[in-house]
């Protein structure tokens, strides 16, 4: 009811196709899945330079140290244990979108600069 679309899969392998099929901003990943490990899918993306930018939220009910340093060495964006408080998860991927929106902008405006400041410097602007 935030006004996500929001797509499941359900395993490893059908994430990555859906990956690709639709570039999604954000993926809530369950660490064990069928045919391909949640730290798996989240390596390839975070490995891709295509697909680096998807934020990825891994969910999941392993929360012992090494499970969480395993998911944040595979370049996931933020980790949730089960079970999951609804409010939580809502307050965290609006954060992680909002961080994302916020540093798109700093890109573009600092483009913006960049190229006016070639422009004086060329003396066209």
């Amino acid at each position: 009811d935030d006004g996500y679309e929001i797509l499941m899969a359900s395993d490893g392998q059908q994430t990555m196709q859906l990956v690709d099929q639709h570039q999604p901003d954000l993926i809530l990943l369950d660490i064990m899945m069928p045919r391909m490990s949640g730290y798996e899918v989240c390596s390839q993306i975070k490995g891709d330079p295509a697909r680096r930018g998807i934020l990825v939220l891994i969910v999941t009910a392993l929360n012992e140290t090494g499970d969480i340093e395993k998911a944040v060495n595979a370049g996931c964006d933020d980790f949730l244990t089960k079970p999951v408080n609804r409010l939580e998860l809502r307050t965290r991927v609006r954060s992680l979108l909002r961080v994302r929106h916020l540093a798109n902008e700093r890109d573009r405006l600092l483009a913006y600069l960049e190229e006016m400041e070639h422009r004086v410097l060329r003396g066209d602007g």
